[in-house]
């Protein structure tokens, strides 16, 4: 077979569950996409953040190896770029002869671009020079304003930050980040089509990221008397670590319940518009007839929380929703059986290993991921992982948080505070906290054991053993004990 062209559509906040058909997102491409594909309903980033699960999905390392734990064009940067090193699939792709189009969000590094890692530059965002975040002077402004004292709709009052309003609603603008991009991608994509030379497009969109701001024909396809606040709404997080709480108490909880259901009825509209954006690419290139041997990807960076357990954006609270994201992959020559859904539990770092072995090349030893071509195939290894570890060390305020999760149970060490233990068999929700109970305590062990073993696997640093810094039930030799 041939090796396959690719392209990649990445959005920004995108939950899991909202390329599903069965949920109320309205997204007819990607039902499109769901029905000739595959699914891949359990897939996750390593960190709830944009730059490690931008620099975990070219890399196929989770942070602790590429060296990305936190916003790169930020004045709290952990890092600026890349560990020395550290290589991405692109440019094994560009080695191999494919023709490489960038459009849209990087996020990966200000110390290098897209051009650096063998891609032609398009239209590129979120790197050098860009920089996120306020600055003294802006603060020194809106200390001049008079201090707003009565929330508008949609509105959280934050003294001294200045007003948040979270949802929207715009009027399309071709200017737009995400309309830009398309636009161009569009530009390229006949050239590319009509040439026999392998081509990879990568098209980074930065919604559905909050602010929820989308365009009416969006909004309008949804009714809120059909949005209802989500099961999780109703924890109150009173076992969960106290900065769950003040973010839900301070910030969200200032929102009505009609407020958090607008919120969510705008995140889903976000979603439809781009939906509708991505639409346009696949109808140029199924009416080409070059569909057949072109790999199409569907995925985001992370999650939102949406609402459940009160919360909206991501940030340390370790619940899947910030975690799960869409991976629906399309390739009419080299999938069997589409339409299949696959459970297995994949991570955001399995997919440079995947495209490196498509374009005919030996992924790099010692990946976090594995090539996902054998379930393209309708064939799962009998030795896939069991379970999905997650790294973050926080979102700009900065907290030591590991998580290991199976399909039954999830364990989260905070190494800050209060440690997580869930029964997704029973509380799939994330409702009830059983970390203190003695009954779970050797469930406990075994997970410890699992994300200590991972940890390892990825030269992971957290595991000082200072003894005001060991607080973990079970220290790192535990994810020896068995050998």
């Amino acid at each position: 077979m041939d090796r396959p062209n690719i392209l990649i559509f990445m959005t920004d906040h995108q939950r899991g569950d909202t390329v599903l058909p069965e949920h109320p997102t309205v997204t007819p491409h990607l039902d499109r996409l769901v029905r000739d594909g595959v699914t891949f309903t359990h897939a996750f980033c390593p960190s709830p953040h944009c730059c490690p699960a931008r620099a975990t999905f070219h890399s196929g390392l989770y942070p602790s190896r590429h060296g990305v734990w936190n916003n790169i064009c930020n004045a709290q940067a952990l890092s600026t770029g890349l560990n020395d090193g550290v290589r991405l699939w692109s440019e094994d792709l560009s080695r191999a002869g494919y023709e490489m189009h960038w459009f849209g969000k990087w996020h990966v590094s200000i110390e290098e671009s897209p051009a650096d890692r063998g891609w032609t530059e398009h239209h590129v965002s979120a790197h050098k020079p860009g920089i996120h975040g306020e600055s003294w002077d802006r603060y020194r402004e809106k200390a001049k304003a008079p201090e707003k004292t009565e929330r508008g709709e949609g509105e959280i009052l934050r003294a001294g930050y200045g007003t948040y309003r979270m949802y929207g609603e715009r009027v399309v603008d071709p200017n737009d980040h995400d309309e830009r991009i398309v636009a161009e991608a569009l530009d390229v994509l006949p050239g590319l089509l009509a040439k026999d030379t392998p081509w990879c497009m990568y098209v980074g969109a930065v919604g559905p990221h909050d602010p929820y701001v989308a365009p009416k024909e969006f909004l309008d396809l949804y009714d809120l008397d059909d949005v209802r606040l989500p099961v999780s709404y109703a924890d109150d997080l009173s076992d969960k670590p106290r900065i769950y709480r003040r973010m839900r108490n301070q910030v969200w909880d200032q929102l009505t319940g009609r407020e958090i259901r607008e919120g969510i009825r705008h995140f889903r509209a976000c979603c439809s518009y781009l939906d509708d954006r991505f639409g346009k690419l696949l109808r140029v290139l199924d009416a080409s007839g070059k569909a057949e041997n072109t790999l199409v990807l569907y995925t985001a960076d992370h999650g939102d929380y949406c609402g459940e357990h009160g919360l909206f954006a991501k940030g340390i609270p370790c619940f899947r929703g910030a975690y799960h994201v869409p991976a629906v992959v399309r390739w009419p020559a080299g999938i069997s059986s589409p339409g299949r859904r696959e459970d297995a539990l994949v991570s955001l770092a399995d997919f440079a290993p995947t495209f490196t072995a498509l374009a005919g090349g030996t992924p790099e030893p010692g990946l976090a991921g594995r090539s996902l071509v054998p379930f393209l195939r309708g064939d799962e290894p009998a030795d896939w992982r069991d379970a999905i570890c997650t790294q973050c060390d926080g979102v700009e305020l900065y907290f030591t948080q590991r998580a290991v999760m199976t399909r039954d149970w999830k364990y989260v060490f905070n190494g800050f505070d209060l440690d997580e233990l869930y029964d997704l068999r029973h509380d799939p929700h994330e409702m009830k906290n059983v970390a203190d109970e003695a009954k779970y305590a050797s469930v406990k062990r075994e997970l410890i054991g699992k994300m200590w073993r991972f940890a390892a696997s990825q030269d992971d640093a957290a595991i000082n053993g200072y003894i005001t810094t060991a607080l973990a039930p079970w220290g790192p030799a535990e994810g020896f004990r068995n050998d």
